[in-house]
């Protein structure tokens, strides 16, 4: 089988990674891939946005499966456009993608359906949301409504920030027509927990928990990022926390988005917070987290295609999904100035130190192939994971390795689990 990945980042070198295991798949193409991916696929020169010309490519060249790895052309349409066209691909069709696409659309899902979240309201009108912050209580919440590449969250502490927030997002619209609409909640405390889920429409099947670090420096300061390191599992997803979620949040969503006529096919990721009240949905995804991907598709026993093919053919509940009784972990290592401001092509080096060895990966996230070598080309470069025999040796390991990888301006948090070890 010939197998189409599309995408560019960190998350599609661990999904190529992962393909790449799988007796079924003798080809891979990703589109447009980056440095890393290119060693073990085949890069092709379209961008994910490009639906026809993808769907052409896949049409030409008998690609049998198409995997989409970013949320921009799966909120875009882009499985409409090949399905209609007779083509297999793994990703939620458009009216499911909203899911990701609108948080003013899930949170009023998650209201009218009973699956615990924070109290919020949605604003389209900027006066009407700073006269709310008037009465509302600090800290809290303000999210853009639209994709807003993992940075439309602000956390503010006081109302000036707030007020301050508001105008950023819906005046100043730091991040475009995603902040037409925002919703404002409630701050919650708690664990956060990243739960990834294959889902076939109807049947829901949870994986293994990672935890994500989305600040830009250490002990949890700085600018929200994409994300700067993530690991798993977590120890808070207990036993009790998995099955509060199995019965009151995961199959509940998947039932709500069936009875709203938008069946859910592909990859749910629920984002969660594990208040003192029991654990509440912080978001959704329509897609693999971006670190979450590198540290869970590791520990993966089952081959990622038979597992994405029974998610399209409805037949998830035949699959009993396996992962490794290891840890994991994975160090971003980015572009000093990340999320604003970072300079591109530095020549990475040591990247390749680790080929052929067991239990680590050097994810390319933002990276480049030049005459002179492999350059830099994003805020977040590489994704360093290591796996070991629980999170204290793992972390150990994944810090060791990036002492290997060089490059001008490299920056990365230091606390990546620390709290736990």
């Amino acid at each position: 089988m010939k197998v189409l990945i599309v995408g560019s980042g960190g998350r599609e070198h661990a999904i190529a990674v992962s393909v790449a295991k799988s007796s079924q798949v003798d080809k891979i193409y990703c589109a447009p891939g980056n440095a890393g991916i290119a060693r073990i696929a085949e890069c092709v020169d379209i961008t994910a946005m490009e639906f026809e010309k993808l769907a052409d490519f896949a049409e030409k060249n008998e690609i049998g499966l198409t995997i989409i790895g970013m949320d921009d052309p799966l909120v875009g349409g882009i499985v409409d456009v090949f399905e209609k066209r007779g083509l297999r691909i793994f990703g939620p069709r458009k009216k499911a993608a909203i899911i990701e696409g609108s948080k003013a659309f899930s949170k009023d899902l998650m209201k009218k359906y009973g699956i615990p979240t924070a109290e919020y309201e949605n604003f389209t009108n900027p006066e009407e949301a700073l006269a709310y912050l008037e009465t509302a209580k600090m800290p809290i919440v303000l999210k853009a409504d639209g994709l807003a590449l993992g940075k439309g969250v602000l956390i503010c502490n006081t109302l000036e920030e707030a007020k301050a927030g508001v105008r950023t997002l819906m005046l100043d619209k730091q991040f475009g027509d995603a902040g037409n609409t925002i919703v404002i909640e409630e701050y919650m405390t708690g664990h956060e927990v990243s739960v990834l889920c294959y889902c076939d429409g109807t049947h829901i099947k949870p994986m293994t928990s990672a935890q994500d670090h989305k600040r830009a420096k250490d002990g949890d300061k700085g600018l929200n990022t994409g994300g700067m390191g993530t690991f798993s599992p977590t120890p808070f997803y207990t036993d009790e926390v998995k099955k509060f979620c199995e019965e009151k949040i995961y199959q509940p969503t998947m039932d709500a988005m069936k009875a709203e006529g938008r069946d859910f096919v592909g990859i749910l990721f629920v984002g969660l917070m594990l208040t003192e009240a029991g654990p509440k949905v912080l978001e959704y995804n329509a897609r693999f987290g971006d670190p979450e991907a590198q540290v869970v598709l590791p520990r993966m026993k089952n081959d990622v295609i038979e597992v994405m093919n029974a998610c399209i053919d409805g037949t998830l509940d035949t699959v009993d999904l396996q992962f490794e009784d290891k840890a994991a972990v994975c160090v971003v290592l980015a572009s000093d100035g990340y999320p604003e401001h970072y300079e591109k092509g530095k020549l990475i080096t040591g990247w390749d130190h680790f080929d052929g060895m067991e239990d680590y990966y050097v994810f390319h996230a933002g990276t480049k192939q030049t005459k002179d070598g492999i350059v830099t080309n994003g805020g977040r470069v590489l994704g360093v994971t290591a796996k070991g025999a629980d999170l204290k040796e793992a972390r150990k390991k994944a810090y060791e390795a990036v002492k290997y990888i060089n490059f001008e301006n490299k920056y990365m948090r230091t606390d990546i689990g620390k709290e736990l070890v």
